[in-house]
């Protein structure tokens, strides 16, 4: 269930005693409060629930990066679920909000994204929430078609709806402002626009990340001055991403996308630690915690191996985006490739032109994409994560005569090359 709200502008509030939920709504009420954070205010989600129409239930995604990953995967489970229910979902690509940038972790100003990056970004999106949602019973909107039709003075009458003071009871600002670091006053608009949404769509509840606790308690604020009733909120538990430490991310490279190829997902749930795989069973598969806590047991015991049980998570989590037979054929080709030690069936080839002279193993890497730098080219090299040909090339000055190689860099990217 559910945990007692944060003390940001939230207040305090006693969980809904099971009692007090008609017996006709307790299965949705228990499936929907199931794994998450925070209900804010639980009493008035249920008295929405006992109108017995559809709720409108939003939850917003700025199209800041092309993939949707995992993490954005545990909020949106949720929503399907709301929609299994009969509720109406508002999937809001946040085309506007992302030229601002939320700030929400951040210890420094975000750089704006341009409009051409945002629209390349946000066209992607439309495909990968129908590997979760019912898009047919799904209303996906642009906040650019509200916002972008603000005029200076609207936008002046919607910042006079909030104040500086409560504005820096956010965390992230709080510790900026402390410590002198600059706060843009465009940032101070972010939290505002994504309350304006709530209005816009008259949203009843809306779904987010622990990291969005506020800008959700001040979209209830914004819908309270506008004269509307206020949303009810749920937030989600972060997903930490495969470094275990960070929420996963795409600027930190830490993520799963939900688009990637079974292969790719596969491999790189596998190469989560034991412990984490527990977390990654709970919230990408929906695993009841309690029979999280009987698989631990299990591994602590000896009776299940710990990567017997990680293959079955990855396979899982790969068939739920993709297929069993895609979800089985990449489980088969990562015994091969890692247990019988051999490349995969399908290698991509790239072929380069040195001009018959040959190339440098680390202008090699950098120039077929496989390190993003000499100097990470020349640490891979070092460390015995470059191979040519099944033998290990440990200098990267080391020349590469015009040929064709089976190159592998780390335990998982293999290249064909052919230099000419």
């Amino acid at each position: 269930m559910s945990k007692s709200p944060p003390s940001a502008g939230a207040g305090a509030e006693a969980p809904v005693p099971l009692g007090d939920v008609p017996q006709p709504l307790r299965a949705q009420w228990q499936t929907l409060l199931a794994g998450t954070e925070v209900c804010l205010p639980q009493r008035e989600l249920l008295d929405r629930l006992k109108e017995g129409r559809p709720l409108r239930v939003k939850i917003g995604c700025d199209p800041t990066a092309p993939d949707l990953h995992l993490g954005h995967a545990v909020p949106l489970m949720k929503l399907r679920q709301f929609q299994e229910f009969g509720h109406q979902v508002v999937f809001i690509i946040g085309d506007w909000t992302a030229r601002i940038g939320d700030p929400s972790g951040k210890s420094e100003t975000r750089p704006p994204l341009s409009e051409e990056q945002v629209e390349a970004n946000a066209k992607t999106y439309f495909e990968q929430v129908g590997k979760i949602l019912d898009v047919e019973r799904t209303e996906i909107v642009r906040n650019s078609d509200w916002l972008g039709c603000l005029s200076s003075q609207e936008m002046v009458q919607l910042m006079a709806k909030y104040t500086v003071a409560r504005m820096l009871e956010r965390e992230d600002f709080k510790q900026r402002f402390r410590a002198g670091a600059p706060i843009r006053i465009h940032e101070f608009l972010y939290p505002l626009a994504q309350g304006y949404d709530s209005v816009a769509v008259k949203a009843d509840v809306e779904l987010g990340g622990t990291d969005q606790t506020f800008n959700l308690l001040v979209a209830r604020e914004i819908q309270r001055e506008c004269g509307m009733r206020p949303q009810a909120i749920l937030t989600m538990p972060i997903l930490e991403g495969l470094d275990g430490v960070n929420k996963m991310s795409k600027s930190l490279g830490n993520y799963v996308g939900i688009s990637e190829s079974p292969r790719e997902m596969f491999g790189k749930l596998m190469s989560i630690s034991d412990g984490m795989m527990y977390r990654y069973f709970e919230l990408c598969l929906g695993t009841p915690r309690e029979e999280c806590d009987r698989l631990r047991a299990a591994v602590g015991s000896g009776a299940e191996h710990p990567r017997s049980l990680k293959a079955r998570m990855a396979r899982e989590i790969v068939a739920r985006y993709h297929s069993i037979a895609a979800a089985q054929d990449a489980s088969d080709e990562f015994d091969r490739m890692f247990r019988e030690k051999q490349a995969p069936d399908q290698v991509e080839l790239a072929t380069l032109d040195t001009g018959g002279k040959g190339q440098a193993l680390a202008d090699l890497l950098v120039t077929a994409g496989l390190a993003p730098s000499k100097g990470e080219a020349r640490r891979l090299a070092a460390q015995g994560g470059v191979t040519l040909n099944g033998d290990r090339v440990e200098d990267a000055k080391t020349l590469i005569r015009p040929g064709e190689y089976l190159v592998k860099v780390g335990k998982r990217r293999f290249l064909q090359i052919r230099l000419e």
